[in-house]
């Protein structure tokens, strides 16, 4: 069990530097992509859906982006298009959730506060996977985020999870830039998370030149643009969680073998950024 005494996260607000060069060459890609707003995306929220996930280089992903500008609109807010979040997970003392994930359980949720740094609006968050592999996401706006609960995020906690809400506390910290992509020819929604980063007390990682992708479907299809582009390079899809990452990473007390694969596909992924 995880020492959450001496070790329990606070709200992050530390985010990651990202290369120049790297922001540089995808700023350039997505320079090419006709903007969407904020308003226009939300006919395509998806919070029901398949998810599918790819890890790849930075580089790979400028080079997908480059062939896609027929295919995607980006998401722009005040001319930006990548966006900064951080995001705190919860979790029981024992890691319920976390050993969901791990142990395979095909009806398992996680517990988050995410705040949209750029625009300062903040909801505490509850994904939950059913057995059918569908994602859903309910949420309630948060308009002060703290480590700590208060009775109405307990309340809503308590209408949904199976478990109390008074028994999770603050597991992780995590700060990421996202961009956001929506297909012109599908119900299909892709998030783009660079420059991760985790905190978990007083133990930090950085994952630089390390690109996740979640392409987010009404319908489970592999007819993306997207993966079709990245099939090309060579990139397969893959199973990732960036709690379960950051608490295998910065926790490796805590049982991790099932996710030794994506552990060592991010290991091969830095050093060949290391090394380019």
């Amino acid at each position: 069990m995880l020492n959450l005494q001496s070790s329990h996260a606070e709200m992050p607000r530390q985010l990651p530097a990202v290369a120049p060069a790297a922001h540089k060459a995808l700023s350039n890609s997505l320079a090419q992509l006709s903007p969407i707003s904020l308003d226009e995306i939300q006919d395509v929220a998806l919070l029901r859906r398949f998810d599918t996930k790819m890890v790849l280089r930075e580089d790979h992903l400028t080079r997908i982006l480059a062939q896609l500008s027929a295919a995607y609109d980006v998401l722009e807010i005040a001319g930006q298009r990548i966006h900064r979040y951080t995001t705190l997970y919860f979790d029981t003392p024992a890691l319920t959730f976390y050993h969901q994930h791990h142990n395979g359980q095909r009806s398992r949720y996680k517990v988050r506060i995410r705040t949209y740094e750029d625009s300062g609006l903040a909801f505490l968050e509850v994904k939950c996977k059913t057995n059918q592999d569908i994602t859903s996401k309910e949420r309630l706006r948060v308009l002060e985020p703290t480590a700590s609960l208060d009775a109405e995020e307990r309340e809503f906690l308590d209408a949904i999870l199976p478990l109390p809400a008074d028994t999770l506390l603050p597991v992780l910290g995590n700060a990421f830039r996202r961009v956001t992509l929506v297909s012109k020819h599908r119900a299909e929604r892709l998030t783009i998370d660079i420059g991760m980063s985790f905190r978990l007390g007083r133990s930090g990682i950085v994952l630089p030149s390390i690109a996740v992708v979640e392409i987010k479907q009404a319908a489970y299809s592999l007819c993306s643009e997207f993966i079709g582009e990245a099939r090309k390079l060579g990139l397969r899809t893959t199973s990732i969680s960036k709690y379960c990452t950051g608490i295998a990473l910065l926790a490796p007390q805590v049982k991790h073998n099932a996710f030794k694969p994506q552990l060592g596909l991010l290991d091969r992924i830095l050093r060949e950024g290391n090394n380019s």
